[in-house]
């Protein structure tokens, strides 16, 4: 953001005040906030003296400072930073604020601007002549889809062409502002599409033929269910057959098909884990008594404090360890940690190569990055 500062003291008035119904304004915004928080409304009462007066002055800024107990730092803070506050005279009939944002550029803001520096003056923030017009450039305004746009005071004008700015303006120049109609200067309504409407555009209507039938009868009842046999009608089980009945067991089916998975992935060799490798199979990896300063194996990528406390339990110390390792050997380890491949994916050997060589420096000569 520019920076932004008060006008000349050549142009600063001696004194502000608001008038009656704005003083009566005022006093009811500041009791609208808590006790101890009347410093929130120097926004409003800021622009109610913008638009009283047409521009913020020294003095209007230090009035309203003594009215809410602010510091006139405070409220200077306020006025420069928000660039809706006008800091020096601007035109008395219009002040045109061009968006100069990538979509109203898109549109032809550029054009907008030289339209404003040929009816009103070259540089922005400059009245013309008879002080009655002046112009900015800002950033967005929120109205980006009726690119390009200005706004005049409070109102936004929309969909402009240099030509219909050239008329707006001629239009508040002769004091007939209010007869211009803000928004869309085009056939829009509001935000809405350019032209007629392209969906939606027929009428459909739901089936209610169903509403004009006669409701149907009921359906008939189902039949009674036949009484269940008495116990003298049921037919007797033999001894031989509750006997057989009682040696057949009676299965869950979801534990059924459990089984059946189970025993599928036992004849394809698969299991769920696989056991870990004996500490005295010949491919363990050689270990060794722990030396007086040992490697801070967590450095490498993958290992963690419950992994570097596992591998020293099983004697491994240092890098020199790791970078030494057979393909057999770091498939012991990876069984035995039960990694399933994650040593050779983090490339460990080299990774401890790196560290074992030149310590950090070398890891990131090596890798690009710090290690861990």
């Amino acid at each position: 953001m520019s920076v932004r500062r008060l006008a000349e003291d050549q142009v600063q008035p001696t004194g502000f005040a608001f008038n009656a119904d704005n003083t009566a304004w005022a006093e009811k915004t500041i009791q609208k906030y808590p006790e101890g928080r009347q410093q929130s409304a120097v926004i409003p009462l800021l622009m109610r003296a913008q638009e009283q007066d047409g521009w913020v002055t020294r003095a209007c800024i230090e009035k309203i400072a003594d009215m809410l107990d602010m510091a006139y730092i405070r409220v200077l803070e306020v006025a420069t930073f928000y660039t809706q506050f006008q800091l020096k005279p601007v035109g008395t009939k219009a002040h045109i604020q061009v968006c100069g944002t990538t979509p109203c550029m898109l549109r032809g803001s550029e054009a907008l601007m030289e339209v404003c520096r040929h009816k009103i003056h070259h540089d922005p923030l400059t009245p013309n002549e008879s002080g009655t017009l002046s112009w900015e450039e800002v950033e967005c305004q929120g109205a980006c889809v009726n690119a390009p746009m200005v706004i005049i005071f409070k109102d936004a004008y929309e969909d402009l062409t240099p030509e219909r700015l050239e008329e707006i303006i001629d239009t508040f120049e002769a004091g007939k502002g209010d007869t211009v109609k803000p928004g869309p200067q085009i056939d829009r309504h509001l935000s809405a599409p350019i032209g007629p409407l392209t969906t939606l555009t027929e009428e459909t209507k739901p089936d209610r033929s169903n509403l004009d039938k006669p409701a149907e009868a009921p359906a008939a009842a189902a039949p009674a269910a036949a009484p269940a046999p008495s116990e003298a009608a049921k037919p007797k089980t033999t001894a031989a057959e509750s006997d057989a009945k009682l040696k057949t067991p009676v299965t869950d089916p979801k534990a059924s098909e459990s089984n059946a998975k189970d025993a599928a992935k036992e004849g394809s060799g698969e299991t769920k884990t696989s056991p870990k490798p004996s500490l005295e199979d010949k491919n363990r990896p050689a270990k060794i008594e722990r030396p007086a300063k040992a490697d801070d194996l967590k450095l490498i990528s993958g290992v963690g404090p419950k992994i570097e406390a596992t591998l020293n339990e099983l004697g491994i110390f240092t890098y020199m360890q790791v970078a030494g390792w057979s393909a057999e050997e770091r498939e012991w380890v990876d069984g035995y940690l039960n990694f399933k491949g994650r040593i050779d994916r983090d490339d460990w050997v080299r990774q401890a190569e790196a560290l074992a060589k030149g310590g950090e420096a070398e890891y990131i000569r090596v890798f690009g990055k710090k290690p861990r």
